[in-house]
């Protein structure tokens, strides 16, 4: 789903590029994030700054993915030195088998009607013993920023009953959980 015109915005704000590396990336490396010499698939990379930063953890590839054009353009502008393509996270085909060792998702699953065949989707491309990090609102959440930003979330279950219900389905195990003020955190693994 695109992001509303109110969220596009807030999304390319600085104090949105200050979260995601003072706050959000900090706390997914104390959780594990180790991208060296791994295989990154980024759900959801927006404008590309999360790009720029995981980058800085020395990954043997990446690619961030997104379906909003007018993303995926400021990201190739911004960032020419990584690649980013025009996708749909619930349709993963183009990617073989355990082909990725890492996913990230920066808060956008909840984004997404589908989310659940994207989890599936993720459980396939992932390598065995592959990593997801993602980080979602919770669902009441959510209602309280469409409310107030109206922002325009899609009318879903989403929820994150709903999600740790679903990843235990796919082989993805919960290593760490961190609960923060606007997201949980989550480091999960994918059975061997």
């Amino acid at each position: 789903m695109k992001l509303s015109a109110p969220e596009f915005r807030a999304m390319q704000s600085l104090p949105r590029r200050l979260g995601q590396k003072h706050f959000e990336m900090p706390i997914f490396k104390r959780m594990g994030l180790n991208l060296r010499g791994k295989d990154v698939l980024e759900i959801g990379c927006g404008s590309g700054y999360g790009s720029f930063l995981l980058n800085q953890l020395e990954a043997k590839s990446y690619l961030g993915l997104d379906v909003m054009e007018e993303q995926i353009e400021l990201a190739r502008k911004k960032y020419p030195q990584f690649q980013f393509i025009l996708q749909d996270a619930s349709d993963l085909s183009q990617f073989e088998n355990a082909s990725k060792d890492v996913v990230i998702i920066f808060g956008v699953l909840h984004h997404i009607p589908n989310w659940r065949k994207t989890i599936d989707e993720i459980a396939r491309v992932l390598k065995p013993n592959g990593r997801l990090f993602l980080e979602e609102p919770r669902g009441v959440d959510l209602k309280a920023f469409d409310f107030l930003f109206r922002w325009g979330h899609p009318d879903t279950d989403f929820g994150l009953q709903a999600l740790e219900e679903h990843i235990t389905k796919r082989q993805l195990n919960i290593v760490h959980k961190q609960w923060t003020p606007l997201l949980t955190m989550y480091h999960l693994k994918k059975s061997a």
